[in-house]
């Protein structure tokens, strides 16, 4: 097990735990604080949803700056066990983890998130999946970021307002067209 940062907030320099499950990658350091400059340094009171939650590296991160609610999706069973524990060592009472499929989770999950974290496995074509359902999970101003392993311009319905490049990692900010 390794450990990663979070980078702002009321957590800041906390530690969390992060699971070695194959194919994990926690959020950089510098894309997450280059995505939270985005996203204005504080997120008091927003409904945030991390469909891979994987490290809960951009969940913690949010939910340490203030989000009122962040719901955490994750399949696999190692990784959710790492993420009830950061969950209970940060004692992050507005955090709501749920063991379980993303696609299934997004089809029934209904529009009141106002930041949506995809960050999906790569090469399983998870971003060509969920596109049509990510518009209707976001409140009328709500944005969906997006990370992969190659650069993502268009998503239906949603527009890219923000994109940048770090290494191999290509990640961008969608809000309504």
């Amino acid at each position: 097990m390794s450990r990663i940062r979070i980078v702002g907030g009321a957590w800041r320099s906390r530690l969390i735990d992060v699971s070695t499950v194959k194919g994990l990658r926690p959020t950089p350091d510098r894309v997450r604080e280059t995505l939270f400059n985005w996203l204005g340094q504080e997120l008091d009171g927003t409904a945030c949803l991390d469909l891979f939650a994987g490290s809960g590296a951009l969940g913690f991160e949010a939910a340490s700056r203030g989000a009122g609610k962040v719901t955490m999706v994750e399949q696999d069973a190692v990784a959710f066990a790492a993420l009830q524990h950061n969950a209970k060592t940060l004692q992050a009472a507005c955090v709501q983890l749920v063991r379980g499929d993303a696609l299934k989770f997004a089809r029934s999950a209904g529009p009141s998130w106002d930041v949506v974290f995809l960050d999906p496995p790569y090469r399983a074509g998870w971003v060509d999946k969920l596109a049509p359902l990510l518009p209707d999970l976001l409140t009328e101003d709500g944005v969906v970021y997006v990370e992969a392993e190659y650069e993502i311009e268009n998503i239906e319905r949603l527009t890219r307002v923000k994109h940048g490049r770090a290494g191999q990692v290509y990640y961008s900010l969608f809000a309504r067209a």
